[in-house]
Order: C-alpha cells, then structure tokens, then sequence
C-alpha cells in the first residue's frame, strides 16, 4: 500500500542544542555529534519515535515530551534542584509527585541535603548493574538535549509557565535525581517534613509511651499516604481465546502532576522496540509491550525502609551508642534560596542531622517518634542510592519472553516500590514481586526489634531495630545485587498457564489455586482479608477464558463488589428508616457498577464512605477469602446513622438519590464537564477512581486513578492486538487538541487502537510526520 505523506511531514532543524551535560558522564551530550530522530503521530498525539542510536531515541523523546508537559517537567525540575522556595515562595505547597513536603521549605531543604550528599553522582559514576548501563546514560544524554532544544525555542503555550523564569534548561544529573527521587517515594519521600525539622532537644523531654494501638496508627498513617494503586492481569494460553498471551495493564495513578504517565513508543531497527506508557520527565517505557511481551506494575506492599531506635550518650542528645561506643552523628548545614514577603532574594539556612543508618527523623506514622534526651530514631530507605530502574526497565522492553523479565528484575534489582506481572506470545503468565526490599528477614526482626518494632511490625511491615547493635544491622544475599537487600530468590515469583493477577494486596493469593506463602513479612501479609479489588478481580477472572474485547469489557463494566454484597441489605435497612423511601428505592433499583448512566451509584458511595471498617456480621476467614468478611451489619447504629447522613448529604447539594452517575461525578477541562465512571477502592470496582467531593455539586475531579490503560494480545504474528487508553489525555497544555481527547473517549468506555508494526503506523487516518534533528 502507498500512502502519500506529504501534507503531514514537519522538518525541525537546529544548528545546536542547549545542552547540559553532565561532567565527565560518559554519553554526555556534549560528545554526541549530532542527533536526528523522526517522530510519527498517530491518534489522539501519540508519538512513535525512531532513531538509528540510543542518543537521538532520547532526543526525540525529550522534544516531544517537553512540547506536551513542559509545565509539568520543569516544574519537577525546580522541585529537584531545591529551588521552590526561590520561584515559588517558602510556605508554598511542595510537589507531592516526589515527596510529602507540605511547604516548599521543607522541600527544599530536604532536596537540598539530598543533593549535598552527592549519593546520586557518585551512583552515576559506577559501572552497571549500580551505575547506569552506557544505553541507559546515551538516552539520558539526548533526552536532555531535546528537552533542552524545546525550552530554547521558547514556543511554550501553555499558560501556566509561558514566560515563567522557572523553566529553564536541566543538566543530565536532573534526570538522575528524578529517578532517584521517584525510587524513594516509598521510603524518605513520605517523612520530607520530619527529616527536615528534626532537631536535637533543647531541653530535658521526657520518653513517650508506647501507643497501645500503635500498629493502627501506624497502618492509619500509611493509608493517608497512598495516591497510587494499580490493578495488573496477565492470562496464560489456558485463559485466552486463541491459547497465547494477554495483559490487562491498569495503573491508578494521580491525575495531575508530576506522576502522569505519557504515552510512546520508541524504536532503534534492530535493537528496541517498545510501546507504552512512561512517567513524566522519564525516557523510558514503564508499562508498555514489544512484539514479544506486555507487561505493566502494581504497586506493592514491601516495606522499602526500616527504622533504628537510637541510644543516646547522656548529656549529648547527638552522640549515640553502637555496641556500646560513642559515635556521633553527621551534621550537615543546609542553605537554600528563599524568597522573602517583600520579594527580595535570601537565604535559610537549618542544620540536617544523620546517622550511619540514615536521617534523623522526628514523630511521624502515628507514632511519637520523639528525639528526646535518651533516644532518637533513624530512617534506613533500601532504594537510598538505586537509579538502577533506568537500567531494569531497558531490559525489560528488550525479554524475549517471561523469563527473560524475571531475570532483567532479578539481575538489576531496580524495580524500586512495584510488582510485575507479564505474559508473553507463547502463553506464560507471569508475576514477580522482584523489587527493592530490605534484608529484614523474620528472624532478624525477632532478635531486633525494640518493643516499639515488636508492636507494628506484624501486622505493618514496619521493623524498629535496635540501633544500639551491629548485630541488628540488614543482612546480605549472594544474589542480590546491592548489600543490604534481599536477593530475588526470596522474593515471589510465579508462573501460569492460566493467570497471575495483583490489586495491590500481596503475593498470596497471586492466583488462589496456587497461594504463595514462602516469603518474609518484610514483603508481605499471608491469609489475611484481601482487599475489594482483589476479591473482584478473583470473582472475575476465575475459571474463564478471556479475549482482548473480553478484558476490556471486564474492568470497563465499573461492577461493584461491594454493592453485589451489601445493596440487598442495605435497601432491606432502608425500609425501617425514617423519611427515606425515595433513597431505599434508588438502592434498591441500582444496578450495583458505577457507569456514568448507574442511578443510585453516588448515594451508595456517599454511604459507604461512612461506614465503619469492619461492618460485617461474617468476618474474615483465610480458608474462605474471596467471598469473605460479607453480610452488612445492618443492626449497627453507626451503619444505619451513615445511610441517614448520605441522604441528608445528597439532599442538601439538591443531588437527587436516583440521579445518574455521570451528572455529579465528572471533570472539567476548558469549560467542558465530562462524565467519569468508576469509585474508590473501597467499592470494589477495578476502574478504580478517587474523586474530590464538593459538598455542593458532587465528585467534581479526580485525585488518583485509572491512567493509562493497556489491554494486549497476541495472535501469533509480529504485531500485537493492543488497545490502550490515557485517561487523562497526553497533554496538560490546555491549548493542546490533546489536552481532553481521551478524557472523553474514557467518558464513554472507548479506547485507542494500538499501533505498533510500521504499516499500522503509516496507516493511521491521523498521521503527522516530524523530522527533527541537531547538527
């Protein structure tokens, strides 16, 4: 077939690029002769992106990337190089896509230590698997190269940072902190503000006690800490229509914001292809598949950091003992550009403190963590140091089959806070919770834990080892390749001819005709109440067959574990109550999903947002799991008080109880309301979404939830059978044609063709061909 191109080809020409590079790095921009790239737009702005060479793959990608989100990534950017309180102001929020600092302050000096250190130079410099592989720091180089390129020409669209003094050229080791950054979101990134302001007692301050509930608060802590969930299925040639390989990839991350994913595909002739979606301001394909694997993360449940309880010398608050000598803690004085209320430039300037396990942290997880005159507790973070995942996610997008991931997860040991889960076209179905764990094995845990770590760890996860001790020091593993972790022959794996699926609960029940148990609490929980998520998903794929349209149908139909449970009940309590009849028939006539049309749907998630946890008259039993705890405790008062205060909120933003779905749960993008279907976990509906309630006209945005989406098959033949979705579209630039064109497909339960051979490619009714190169 011939197709004429020519009304579609763009030229992008620069006699140089603005490049930063990276002292000494091997790869670095500045030794690169040249870059050129082509870059194939496809539907709804999805970017294919070719290149002979590792470098101008990157270029490529750091052009377009910058030209959709640019706002987004330099903003990332500011947050890394400690600079928000510069652009932004001190009392400014920080940027929750890397870290929980509630102030640009706190950010800033937490970065600010950080980059002080020089942990992520001094990783650079290291030979793989620790260090970057040479293809991982060529594509960095030219990533920079091209983002730079687009912040040069200064045809930015975007309103929110046209002209903004803040978006500025980056340096190769921006990208590297990025990473780096990312890899700690599970560990230092969720206490910014207690490593900040952790300072020594300035006078005598008593010990705490130990919370009687202190593994509630802890777990409590953790809860409010999550904006991330994902759902990932993958069916083996005993699961699918055509006996090979099928994914269901389905991430729920944050709507806005730095953690956007972006979707691409980038190809070097004979030595990558891949497609999928990457994080912003990352070159390099996340979730995505080749012609021979589909893959996608959910996010696990290992703990990624420990803590030590410190023992203090008397009389020196910042000296502590280590078999019972003297050693003192590191002080750092971190300085910071701060922008005064008068607008003038000047400085902060506190005092950081750190130990030989880590950071010196205030009260945080629930717990009185107090630094008092006798004992100060430490941070240990596992992925303290890992930009390997630049390196895992390479090998990933170049297996050959399920084995070939296991053993790119298990040789780099990257993957920082995610589970895997892959099929291949020979049918195998794989998951792996191959990640960055610490080597806190149980028996450690037993020997070192103080009371505190003895009380949470259990049921948490979280360890509080004995500071006081080498002894209780993270063991090693021949295999794994960073001292201090597990190695992967102790983490779970497993592989089907039928399907491995994960919700974010752990490993057990992977698949439940094989539950795994072997593995360390470090990791995870075994027989306890799984969460809604898993058990739909259990219910849904058990025993079946399924297509590539099949799955697609499965998470789009928005059914409502949760409401095929407890509806029934409710409605039957609803009939004894007061005033309500028009709600009891709402539930009652519900069809239990939340589709945009489903009438009913937010009076029920109003309501079961207020239910205590734990409402059922059957609880849990692990011989039992996927269809318990069930029957609601309707004779609760708290239960029945929680339907009474759902109607009277409905009632109050004049929301009818019957209204359909979609009218009060919706997002707005350029003046335009769109309809969103989907709930919270606690619903148990795969398309999972956590909107933002306003009391006066309903669930008006979302937080976190279905992002990108891939549903894969294959076939047999070299061009897999893919369908995907951004849920939230490709650009942030409200400008953009592409800022909300697959917001509304999501709205009406469409998706994308994928197109990933070359003649699918040149096919596409929405073909857009840019050269772009640098002399």
């Amino acid at each position: 077939m011939h197709v004429s191109l020519s009304r579609r080809v763009i030229t992008l020409a620069a006699a140089a690029a603005v490049a930063v590079p990276l002292a000494a790095s091997p790869g670095a921009a500045a030794e690169q002769q040249g870059f050129s790239a082509v870059i194939r737009y496809t539907e709804n702005g999805v970017p294919h992106i070719k290149a002979n060479d590792y470098p101008s793959l990157g270029y490529g990608f750091g052009y377009a990337a910058a030209k959709d989100n640019i706002c987004q990534i330099a903003d990332l950017y500011v947050t890394l190089s400690a600079r928000r309180s510069e652009f932004y102001g001190p009392d400014k929020p920080g940027n929750p896509a890397l870290g929980s600092a509630s102030t640009s302050l706190a950010s800033d000096l937490y970065f600010q230590q950080v980059n002080d250190s020089r942990v992520v130079e001094e990783t650079v410099r290291q030979r793989a698997p620790l260090g970057p592989r040479q293809e991982a720091r060529e594509v960095i180089s030219g990533y920079v190269a091209g983002y730079n390129r687009f912040v040069g020409e200064r045809r930015i669209t975007d309103p929110a940072c046209r002209d903004a003094p803040w978006v500025r050229p980056i340096a190769e080791i921006d990208v590297y902190r990025h990473l780096h950054a990312l890899a700690t979101m599970s560990g230092q990134a969720l206490l910014v503000d207690q490593i900040s302001s952790a300072q020594p007692p300035a006078a005598p301050v008593s010990e705490p006690p130990i919370p009687r509930d202190a593994a509630r608060k802890v777990t409590d802590a953790l809860e409010t800490t999550k904006d991330m969930g994902s759902n990932g299925f993958a069916f083996g040639r005993d699961a699918t229509a055509n006996g090979k390989g099928l994914l269901l990839g389905n991430p729920h991350f944050p709507w806005q914001g730095g953690r956007r994913f972006w979707q691409s595909q980038l190809t070097i002739p004979g030595k990558l292809d891949v497609s999928g979606g990457s994080l912003l301001g990352l070159p390099f394909v996340q979730i995505g598949h080749t012609k021979d694997i589909a893959w996608t993360h959910t996010v696990a449940t290992p703990r990624t950091f420990g803590l030590y309880q410190l023992q203090l010398v008397p009389g020196s608050p910042t000296t502590y003992l280590v078999d019972g000598k003297p050693e003192q803690m590191t002080s750092r004085k971190v300085t910071v550009p701060s922008r005064n209320a008068d607008g003038s430039l000047g400085q902060v300037e506190r005092t950081l403190w750190s130990t030989r396990y880590g950071p010196v942290i205030g009260a945080a997880l629930g717990l009185p963590l107090t630094w008092t005159n006798t004992t100060a507790y430490a941070m240990r973070d596992a992925n303290w140091g890992n930009i390997r995942a630049a390196n895992t996610w390479l090998d990933i997008a170049r297996a050959r089959d399920t084995k070939g991931v296991v053993k790119a997860l298990s040789d780099t040991l990257g993957s920082p806070w995610v589970n895997t889960i892959a099929t291949d076209r020979s049918g195998n179905a794989t998951y792996a919770d191959v990640q960055v764990v610490p080597h806190i094995t149980d028996e450690l845990a037993r020997q070192c834990n103080t009371p505190l770590g003895a009380a949470v760890f259990p049921s948490t996860g979280v360890a509080v080892l004995d500071g006081a001790k080498t002894s209780c020091a993270w063991g090693n593993d021949q295999d794994a390749a960073v001292p201090g972790l597990l190695g992967p022959s102790r983490q779970p794996v497993l592989t089907r001819s039928d399907y491995v699926a994960n919700s974010n609960d752990s490993a057990w029940l992977t698949n439940p005709a094989a539950p795994i148990t072997n593995y360390p609490r470090i990791i995870g929980d075994v027989a306890t109440e799984r969460g809604p998520r898993t058990r739909m998903a259990i219910s849904e794929l058990d025993g079946k067959r399924f297509s590539r349209q099949a799955i697609q149908d499965t998470v789009f139909s928005d059914r409502s574990l949760t409401g095929q449970i407890a509806a029934d009940d409710t409605a039957k309590m609803c009939d004894t109550l007061q005033d309500v009849a028009d709600a009891c028939a709402a539930v009652r006539q519900w069809d239990k999903s939340y589709s945009t049309w489903s009438k009913g749907a937010l009076l029920f998630e109003r309501f079961w947002m207020k239910v205590p946890p734990g409402s059922w008259k059957v609880p849990f039993n692990a011989a039992d799991p996927v269809r318990t705890p069930n029957t609601l405790n309707t004779d609760s008062p708290a239960v029945r008080k929680a339907f009474m205060d759902a109607v009277a909120e409905l009632r109050a933003a004049k929301i009818p109880v019957d209204a359909p779905l979609g009218q009060y749960q919706y997002v707005v993008r350029n003046g335009e309301q769109i309809p969103v279907h989907g709930a919270p976990n606690n619903l148990g509906v795969l398309n999972m979404q956590v909107p933002v309630w306003d009391p006066a006209k309903g669930n008006t945005e979302l937080v976190h939830g279905s992002s990108y989406i891939q549903a894969v098959s294959f076939d047999g033949g070299n061009c897999p059978d893919a369908r995907t979705l951004l849920t939230y579209s490709q650009s942030t630039d409200p400008t953009s044609p592409h800022f909300a064109d697959q917001t509304k497909l999501f709205s009406r339960g469409e998706w994308v063709r994928g197109r990933f051979c070359e003649h699918e490619i040149l096919t596409s009714p929405a073909l857009r061909i840019v050269h772009l190169f640098q002399r």
